[in-house]
């Protein structure tokens, strides 16, 4: 009670109830997440080691790109338009389509920008390259078959897709140029 005689609430409620002022704008907060990749210290080794596997798979990329801008009528013809004939419209389209797939996400995956749709995209052309292969020549004899060419028709392209789904779940590693950052920032609600 005070002097005049009105009762006061206890000093834990008067503690706890905040005091916001409707006339402010609201506070920007940020929090640092951590997280286990952040604790300790940063292998070097092992992020080297996965910025040489993602340039050197981008770089050896382009070139299957640049083959189909070179006769983009055969391709069209002799594996779209034969293989892929259940692909709505026309199969220059869809070879357009894989050529500018071949050579602009590799870009973006070389230099970590937007890395991870980037390897999704050659992903997804892998998996057209898998299934035209497996199409065309079948499993020959994998995986003890000893073939003619000393290698399998069908892996390099599953070579490329397993690098490619490896960057669609990891990401491109700290060596990039858009690397992610564990700072989340949020704007609390305030009570008007």
């Amino acid at each position: 009670m005070t002097d005049s005689g009105t009762p006061q609430p206890p000093d834990s409620e008067i503690e706890s109830s905040p005091q916001i002022n409707a006339s402010k704008a609201p506070q920007k907060v940020e929090v640092v997440v951590q997280s286990p990749a952040s604790q300790g210290e940063i292998n070097i080794t092992a992020e080297l080691a996965i910025f040489v596997l993602r340039v050197v798979f981008s770089v050896m990329m382009i070139h299957h790109g640049l083959e189909k801008f070179q006769d983009p009528e055969g391709f069209s013809e002799f594996v779209v338009g034969k293989y892929f004939g259940f692909l709505p419209g026309n199969p220059i389209i869809w070879t357009f389509a894989a050529a500018t797939t071949q050579i602009v996400c590799p870009i973006g995956l070389a230099l970590g920008v937007f890395a991870r749709i980037s390897a999704l995209g050659l992903l997804s052309t892998m998996l057209f390259a898998l299934y035209f292969h497996f199409l065309d020549t079948g499993l020959e004899g994998f995986p003890l078959a000893v073939v003619e060419n000393h290698n399998y028709i069908f892996e390099l392209s599953a070579i490329y897709a397993a690098i490619s789904f490896y960057f669609a779940c990891a990401g491109p590693g700290r060596l990039s140029a858009f690397r992610k950052t564990n700072k989340i920032t949020y704007y609390p609600k305030t009570n008007d």
